[in-house]
């Protein structure tokens, strides 16, 4: 799968954090109360209202609310005993041509005080020649839906579930050296909207591949194919890229965000949903400013897109169908030997 303070420019947060094994200790007992009081009062916590805002690796407030009560709900229900909630917002820019990424997936751990911003890519979409355009550019989306095969990001409500690790090919490392690069994939269950995302293999994973691929003679490798060879390439990283339609992170990240919901899964809140991009397509449409109107959408990316659009499954997947049908692939050419 493919995939900020504003004097600083777009960089990840640093984490806050509270230190020591009383830390630990409170992280074990606090969640249960910070449960409770945040279902008693809607309020952000004094120490995470100043990530909050619309401002470089800030979480915009309706993204932030919405993911603090799809958490609360879940907490409550006891589908999740994370201490850690997650959130996105697909509406900001993730590449803002200056090659660096944005910060726009956030890891919220109320009962430690830690906040963190990270980039995370959006889906694709794709551009079926004539017959639909519903692509999307590499720094803001302006297509969103949950038709199969769209390779488009479907804002709502997602839990994080199993893991599953697969092997991509070798690659040379540091120093010469031949690695086997095997990447995990986190799926993610949806509901309402989002509830094909485990038909649509919708998840996340590092932003990372081994392309340029030819097979390599290698016969004691435990990944060989019947002949003896294995997929060698160049390992490619696409942190600033897109997906197809899952959440992709850089390596790093991909790696911290996994670790906190091995055998521990929370609660995944990506905004916008369809309803938020239907009143804001209206919105702009009428040119109606949305700080009039109690929508929201990244400014800098509504500029860039003129109006969002979304794609109902009922109305995609028979039009990709149909593309497929009337231009079926053609014969895969076989994948060259190394030299």
């Amino acid at each position: 799968m493919q995939m900020n303070s504003a004097s600083s420019g777009v960089r990840k947060t640093a984490c806050v954090r509270i230190g020591g094994a009383l830390a630990a200790f409170s992280l074990l007992f606090a969640l249960p109360q910070a449960a409770n009081a945040a279902r008693q009062n809607n309020d952000v916590p004094a120490w995470l209202d100043s990530h909050v805002g619309d401002g470089p690796n800030q979480i915009a407030w309706p993204v932030l609310k919405r993911a603090r009560a799809l958490y609360m709900q879940r907490v409550a229900e006891g589908k999740v005993k994370n201490a850690c909630y997650f959130a996105m917002d697909a509406t900001k820019p993730n590449d803002p041509g200056d090659g660096k990424t944005g910060g726009r997936f956030y890891i919220v751990c109320e009962a430690a005080q830690s906040f963190e911003a990270m980039s995370a890519g959006h889906g694709s979409g794709k551009n079926l020649g004539g017959v639909a355009d519903f692509s999307n550019g590499r720094t803001c989306a302006r297509n969103f839906g949950n038709a199969l095969d769209s390779n488009l990001t479907m804002g709502g409500s997602y839990l994080t579930s199993e893991i599953k690790t697969s092997f991509k090919g070798y690659y040379k490392a540091s120093g010469g050296a031949q690695a086997a690069y095997l990447r995990s994939f986190l799926q993610f269950d949806g509901e309402g909207e989002t509830a094909n995302a485990r038909q649509r293999a919708i998840g996340g994973h590092a932003a990372a591949k081994v392309g340029g691929i030819c097979m390599m003679k290698n016969a004691s490798s435990p990944y060989a194919n019947k002949e003896g060879y294995v997929p060698f390439g160049s390992l490619i990283t696409y942190a600033g890229g897109r997906s197809d339609g899952c959440t992709s992170w850089s390596p790093a990240d991909a790696s911290e965000v996994i670790g906190k919901v091995k055998d521990n899964p929370t609660t995944l809140y990506i905004y916008p949903e369809s309803k938020d991009i239907e009143a804001v397509a209206k919105a702009a449409a009428a040119k109606a400013p949305l700080v009039n109107t109690g929508l929201y959408w990244n400014d800098d990316c509504l500029k860039a897109i003129g109006k969002p659009k979304f794609w109902a499954k009922a109305q995609l997947e028979p039009v990709i169908e149909k593309y497929k049908a009337d231009h079926p692939p053609l014969p895969a050419k076989p994948i060259p030997i190394c030299n």
